[in-house]
C-alpha cells in the first residue's frame, strides 16, 4: 500500500474478514453481511464472516483479524464501525463499512450508499482505501477513545438519549421526533469550553465538535468539516427565544444554521468541554461524561471509499 492520501491493493486476491453488528445478529445486519460476503467471493475474494456475541467479542475478533486478513469490513451503523476504529487505527489494515444501521453517517459521508450490500461490497473490491483523520477523546480518568463523526453534547445529548430508547421509527425520522419532543424541555447549559487554548463560556443550548460533517442519519451539524484536514470543527448554539430556536431548527437539515447569530463555530486541533451532569456521544453512542478533551488525529485509518 502507498503511503499518499489513497492506496489501493498489491494484489488481485485477498482475504477480507467481516464482522457482523452482535446488536442485531439475526437481522439487517446479519443479511447485509452474508450478501456482502458473498458478492467478495462472487468477485474473485475470499470472505470470512464472524459474530461476536457482544461488543467486546466483536472487538477481540477485528483484533485477531488484523494479523491475517487483507481488510476487516464490518456490517451495521456508527457503532460497530466505532469498534474497529479502536482496533485498525495505526495498523495500516483498511477498514470496509457494509452500511446497515440506524445512522451511517460515516459511510455517507464517504459516498457509500446505505442497504445496499453488493454496492458496499463492489467498494471494497476496487481497493481504493482512503485515509482519513479521527479524533481521540480523552475522559478525566485519562482513558481514550476514538471516534470517526461527531461528538454531541447538550440538546444533542438529550436527543440520543430520547431516540436511543425509542424503538419505533427507525433512521433518521426517530432522530427527527426525538428533537422535536427535546425542544419542549429545551434550556442553556452552563459550559467552559477551550479551542486550542481559546476559552469559550456559556452558556449553551448545545455543543457539538466534528471530525465529519453529520450526526444522527445525515444531520450536517458541524457543515465544514472535513474528514481529511487534521482539524476539528465546533459548532455551538447559544440559548435564544424558544420561538427563534424553533426556526433554527429546520435550518440544521440543510446546513444553513451555521448563518445564524446564535451559532458559532470554531476550528482547531484541541478542543476540551467542561459541564456538569451531561453524557456525551460520538458516533451515535454514548462515550463519556464531561469533561473529556478532543484532539484531531491526522491520517490515521485507511477506510474503503468509492474513488472520488
Amino acid at each position: 500500500m502507498s503511503e499518499a492520501g489513497s492506496c489501493g491493493w498489491q494484489t488481485s486476491l485477498v482475504d477480507v474478514t467481516v464482522v457482523i453488528n452482535p446488536a442485531a445478529r439475526n437481522g439487517a445486519h446479519t443479511h447485509a453481511a452474508v450478501r456482502a460476503a458473498d458478492r467478495l467471493r462472487a468477485l474473485g475474494h475470499t470472505a470470512t464472516l464472524v459474530s461476536g456475541g457482544s461488543a467486546a467479542e466483536s472487538s477481540e475478533l477485528i483484533r485477531a483479524a488484523v494479523g491475517h486478513a487483507d481488510a476487516v469490513a464490518v456490517a451495521g451503523g456508527d457503532g460497530i464501525v466505532n469498534l474497529a476504529l479502536q482496533e485498525l487505527a495505526g495498523t495500516g489494515v483498511p477498514l470496509g463499512i457494509i452500511p446497515a444501521g440506524t445512522g451511517n453517517d460515516l459511510a455517507a459521508g464517504l459516498g457509500i450508499p446505505t442497504l445496499e450490500p453488493e454496492v458496499a461490497a463492489d467498494v471494497i473490491a476496487a481497493g481504493h482505501a482512503s485515509v482519513l483523520d479521527l479524533a481521540r477523546l480523552t475522559r478525566a480518568d485519562g482513558s481514550t477513545q476514538l471516534y470517526a463523526t461527531v461528538l454531541a453534547s447538550g440538546f444533542d445529548s438529550y436527543v440520543n438519549d430520547r431516540a436511543n430508547r425509542m424503538r419505533w421509527p427507525r433512521g433518521h425520522q426517530r432522530y427527527n421526533i426525538a428533537i422535536l419532543i427535546e425542544f419542549l424541555f429545551l434550556k442553556g447549559t452552563p459550559y467552559t469550553i477551550e479551542v486550542d487554548g481559546q476559552r469559550v463560556g456559556g452558556p449553551f443550548v448545545m455543543v457539538s465538535v466534528g471530525n465529519g460533517r453529520t450526526y444522527g442519519g445525515g444531520i450536517p451539524i458541524c457543515p465544514a468539516a472535513d474528514l481529511r484536514d487534521g482539524m476539528l470543527d465546533v459548532t455551538v448554539v447559544r440559548p435564544s427565544g424558544r420561538l427563534r430556536l424553533l426556526r433554527l431548527l429546520p435550518t440544521l437539515y440543510r446546513g444553513t444554521h451555521v448563518a445564524y447569530p446564535e451559532v458559532e463555530t470554531f476550528r482547531g486541533r484541541t478542543v476540551r468541554l467542561e459541564a456538569t451532569g451531561l453524557t456525551a456521544y460520538a458516533d451515535g453512542d454514548p462515550i463519556a461524561t464531561l469533561p473529556v478533551t478532543v484532539e484531531a488525529v491526522p491520517g490515521a485509518i485507511s477506510v474503503f471509499a468509492p474513488v472520488p
